[in-house]
């Protein structure tokens, strides 16, 4: 059988950043024999190309390229696509990381789909999912599922296509010309097939200088001759204009740097200007956003001085959701919350109306009509579309998920005739299902909020961690997990998928302790999220001051599955002064020891001399080694640090 795919990967000084991603392409689960690796170095001064000589001796399916600098991984690329033998190439950066599987998945996908081009999920550092990934594909449409929102070149490219098309990179070429060959293999491609419901690879951040805009303008004119030559004069090809025209030409002026350098800022204003004028005619800009219809209105009419006015004023738009509800259906987490675009100083957007209940943007500073006619500031249409949606995050691989959410508009009216968007919506969380219809992997997953009102796109966490939580933790049956919804140390909504531990269950809702005084003594009352048939290993509840600790056995009391969290109570004896085994005068950090090992918890206690108690919400210490115990505690890293101990080895998953 002959090599089923081809993966080129140019390399130039990547030191260790490319190590991860090297030994991944390596340890593919395709046999050697049906895939090779084509390593292209195009100048390595770092002892890349002599490492890489090392790996490819023993390897038959590794060759290494060794290329002069061109100051551009292009030439790299297209050296390696020219010498490739697989059925398919994969291209892939240097820093990005396929998934073990993932050239077997991807071309088992493109071989039962016919596909010229295979676009597979991947992972970015930052970002919420691309739309492009919320279902598998046999026959993908370029608009419909959003697919110019994937132009980077990790793809699986059948190679008799290519060759087909004479389609290889621009040199030296940025980073639209980077797209621009996407963008081709895209508008000619018979088929092309969407693997969504698996991650394929995690893609480094890119490592690209910003280009001058004279280069950046050529490289796009280039680009939308591309499009011309695939496509006729209609909707189709406006509508990937407008998509250019959103990202390319107007997104700049809405970004740090145009506020940032004056000299920058005339230059790219005069350079996009001319484009503009050139290749992007106003009929398009009803396909905008209503604020970048905006900006296209005063870069059309000249009016530098407006536009930086009105990106200064447009900054820090952002959504602001607040959470109602969190409750368990079943096996479902569900979650009820509402959300509102609000400007940077926290007050709520509001559109204006007319006689006719017609909707207009209100810019957030005065722009003349003959510049944005009314007709172009109505948003009635945008608003009936307004939305609500939400994410998941995992926040050590970055992998992030579509959550089911239901959503309805509602228009508040004030008195100054104003009109406010909110958005409502229930949320709804299935483990076992979330990640494309397969189960959530184990760990911290963040909840993220995204809302269209109407004229802004925004996302946000969901926080306030002063909100009641039902902190209560259900067991799901297919696969048999425990999940646990909880704050995060920034006050923000998340959910636990499998905790590794009955301790570490509890520290995650461990802020919602409560004390009480009673008879000399303090009760100390931690919930439990779920208390496990066996009811859980004995566990002692260990406070530490200074040199100073105390010891004392931990009463765990059942709760009502999926309704009701149970808890933990431990009695410790309080003191004026202080004494042996009882707590004195100073800040106490608590801990749960349980078969030895121990637990920091997400709460201090500040004794004061009038045995006055004070519970406060604190980052979890972590407990000193055995040798030291008794020691200062050493501070762990923010955002549940020992949480992180769930995907280490060594530890048995909660005992169900």
């Amino acid at each position: 059988m002959g090599v089923k795919v081809s993966v080129v990967m140019p390399v130039r000084d990547p030191g260790d950043a490319a190590d991860a991603g090297i030994r991944a392409v390596l340890e593919q689960s395709l046999p050697p024999d049906e895939y090779e690796v084509i390593f292209a170095d195009h100048g390595s001064t770092d002892g890349t190309a002599e490492r890489l000589d090392t790996v490819a001796a023993g390897r038959d399916n590794v060759r290494v390229l060794h290329l002069d600098p061109s100051g551009s991984p292009m030439r790299a690329r297209n050296v390696g696509l020219a010498v490739a033998t697989g059925e398919y190439v994969y291209l892939l950066d240097q820093g990005d990381r396929l998934e073990r599987d993932a050239l077997a998945r991807m071309y088992e996908r493109a071989a039962a789909t016919e596909a010229d081009v295979l676009v597979g999920r991947i992972v970015r550092e930052q970002g919420s999912p691309p739309a492009a990934f919320d279902i598998n594909r046999d026959r993908a449409d370029i608009l419909k599922d959003r697919l110019l929102t994937q132009l980077t070149p990790h793809k699986l490219f059948r190679r008799a296509f290519l060759e087909d098309l004479g389609l290889r990179f621009a040199e030296p070429g940025g980073v639209l010309a980077e797209y621009a060959f996407v963008l081709r293999a895209y508008l000619s491609a018979k088929v092309i097939a969407i693997l969504a419901d698996r991650v394929c690879c995690h893609v480094a951040p890119p490592r690209r200088r910003p280009e001058r805009p004279a280069a950046m303008a050529a490289e796009l004119r280039a680009l939308l001759d591309v499009v011309d030559q695939h496509t006729v004069p209609g909707k189709l090809r406006d509508r990937v204009y407008a998509h250019w025209l959103r990202t390319a030409v107007l997104r700049p002026f809405t970004s740090p740097r145009f506020l940032a350098s004056s000299q920058d800022r005339a230059a790219l204003f005069r350079t996009l200007r001319d484009l503009t004028l050139d290749r992007f005619p106003p009929r398009l800009d009803h396909y905008l956003p209503v604020h970048l219809r905006a900006v296209a209105a005063l870069l059309r009419a000249g009016r530098l001085d407006q536009l930086f006015i009105l990106t200064g004023m447009s900054r820090g738009t952002r959504v602001r959701a607040e959470l109602h509800e969190v409750r368990w259906d079943h096996d479902v987490l569900t979650i009820d919350l509402t959300a509102e675009i609000v400007r940077s100083d926290g007050v709520p957007l509001r559109f204006g109306t007319d006689h006719e209940g017609r909707l207009y943007w209100r810019p957030p500073m005065p722009i003349e009509d003959t510049v944005l006619p009314p007709e172009l500031a109505d948003v009635s249409d945008a608003v009936a579309r307004a939305r609500l949606g939400a994410y998941i995050r995992h926040e050590q691989t970055g992998v992030t998920y579509v959550l089911p959410t239901t959503s309805e508009v509602e228009l508040l009216r004030d008195g100054a005739g104003g009109v406010r968007v909110r958005l409502g919506g229930e949320v709804r969380l299935d483990a076992g299902t979330a990640a494309v219809g397969h189960p959530l992997q184990p760990g911290l997953w963040e909840l993220h909020v995204r809302a269209y009102g109407g004229a802004y796109r925004a996302r946000a966490r969901v926080a306030g961690a002063e909100a009641p939580l039902n902190c209560v933790g259900v067991v799901t049956e297919h696969p048999r997990r425990l999940v646990v919804p909880y704050w995060s140390d920034e006050g923000e909504l998340g959910v636990c998928v499998e905790p590794r531990s009955f301790p570490e269950s509890i520290a995650l809702v461990s802020p919602g302790a409560s004390v009480t005084r009673r008879d000399g003594h303090l009760y100390i009352v931690v919930p439990v999220p779920y208390v496990p048939p066996s009811g859980g290993p004995p566990v002692e509840l260990v406070l530490r001051e200074g040199h100073q600790e105390i010891v004392v056995p931990g009463l765990v009391e059942p709760g009502v599955p999926g309704k009701l969290a149970g808890q933990l109570v431990a009695k410790v004896p309080l003191r004026r002064l202080g004494v042996d085994h009882s707590l004195g005068p100073g800040t106490w950090t608590p801990y749960l020891r349980a078969d030895g090992r121990e637990t920091g918890l997400r709460f201090a206690l500040d004794v004061r001399r009038n045995r006055r108690v004070d519970l406060r919400r604190a980052v979890a210490m972590e407990a000193p080694p055995p040798g030291r115990r008794g020691g200062r505690p050493r501070r762990r890293i923010p955002l549940l640090g020992p949480l992180w101990r769930f995907l280490g080895a060594g530890r048995s998953r909660y005992d169900l």
